[in-house]
């Protein structure tokens, strides 16, 4: 049993999981120490600046500080620091890469979403028996960029990552509470593009089953089933229809924010950004529908991702 430390800074919040990785058996199993998740979006603004925004490194670097002491003292053994989609994205990201490292000890992998998308996939799949039989599609809905990946129990078939995310879009389109219907258009028309450029390299229509994964997706989830709270185990593994999590999308993205603060499953930091993870999750699963004639009718929720993937790649 060897004790692990993985950490995923997206472009809204930054994760860490510690676990005991167990390869006694063949298939590495993780089990959970630490779980934690913080927002510290710091994608602020990227997409118009090209640059990280000073008080967005100030607040990822705080919570790296938090979290580098959680691994002291839980001891592990391995870290690996792993950055996506808004510090790819960023001129300035040499001030975030010295930063991280000089809290951490460890080089902080900026990596590329071909990767992302693997680590997304490899995560999901580690969990979900859904994988038997099925060609199976895992998307990754995250703030800055959303991955495709198609695969099997085999592995990964082919995979592709887009820009568009909920805080890109919610800072590019969504800029009204509630958003205009012609502001709700043109982050639709981002994202049928992006799904466009998906096709060219996944074929989609091959698709048999279904995975989301990512804070838009299950706290979306979350919204569909009305839970009193905020519940991971309540949400991994559901399996809903398109048309419900359809509606529940639209909910979200048309209503205001503080109507959304009030949700008992809501965090804080994903009030602002939640209506334009609901409209890209929709649109994705409407277009499926379309590409696969009708046969993708579900799609399932897992609180399981690319962070379970980092943890599982330390050997």
């Amino acid at each position: 049993m060897t004790r692990v430390a993985a950490i995923d800074c997206g472009t809204n919040s930054i994760r860490l999981l510690i676990a005991d990785v167990d390869r006694s058996s063949g298939a590495a199993k993780l089990r959970d120490v630490v779980r934690e998740m913080r927002v510290v979006r710091l994608g602020q603004g990227v997409d118009a600046t090209g640059e990280l925004a000073p008080e967005a490194l100030e607040r990822t670097f705080a919570a790296t500080a938090d979290y580098a002491r959680l691994i002291r003292e839980h001891g592990a053994g391995a870290v690996r620091f792993v950055a996506t989609s808004a510090s790819r994205d960023a001129r300035n990201r040499e001030a975030f890469v010295d930063g991280i490292r000089d809290l951490l000890g460890v080089e902080p992998e900026v990596i590329t979403g071909d990767e992302e998308a693997a680590l997304s996939f490899a995560g999901a799949s580690s969990v979900l028996p859904i994988l038997d039989g099925h060609q199976v599609l895992v998307v990754d809905l995250g703030g800055g960029s959303t991955e495709f990946v198609l695969g099997t129990a085999d592995g990964v078939t082919a995979a592709k990552s887009v820009d568009v995310g909920c805080v890109r879009l919610t800072e590019r389109h969504l800029v009204d509470d509630p958003p205009t219907a012609r502001q709700i258009a043109a982050a639709e028309a981002d994202v049928d593009a992006a799904i466009a450029l998906v096709e060219l390299d996944v074929p989609l229509e091959r698709a048999t089953a279904v995975v989301g994964v990512a804070g838009s997706v299950t706290t979306i989830t979350a919204h569909a089933l009305r839970l009193p709270r905020y519940s991971p185990d309540a949400i991994h593994g559901t399996e809903l229809s398109i048309d419900l999590i359809r509606r529940a999308g639209t909910d979200l993205l048309e209503m205001t924010k503080a109507g959304r603060a009030e949700l008992p499953y809501m965090h804080p930091g994903r009030v602002d950004v939640i209506g334009a993870g609901g409209l890209v999750w929709r649109r994705i699963l409407e277009r499926l529908n379309e590409l696969t004639d009708g046969r993708i009718v579900t799609a399932t929720a897992s609180e399981h991702d690319i962070l379970d993937g980092i943890a599982l790649s330390i050997s």
